[in-house]
């Protein structure tokens, strides 16, 4: 299985301010990351499809987003 990708996220004004504040009164230095998941976002509907497949092929299935073409 695939990890997330990690990279430093951008934070909007309010965000860094409020990032900035709790970097204040914990006395420590904060980085904010965002985790980019390489699997496909699946509704409700085409999870339970999936699932389905697991169960009749007896298989472990795992949807990955499409390359940007």
């Amino acid at each position: 299985m695939l990890p997330p990708t990690v990279r430093p996220a951008t934070l909007d004004e309010d965000g860094l301010e409020r990032l900035q504040k709790l970097e204040q009164e914990l006395g420590s230095v904060i980085v904010a990351y965002k985790a980019d998941s390489p699997f496909a976002p699946l509704s409700e509907d085409q999870l339970q499809r999936l699932k389905a497949l697991e169960q009749e092929l007896g298989v472990v299935l795992l949807a990955f987003k499409a390359p940007a073409s």
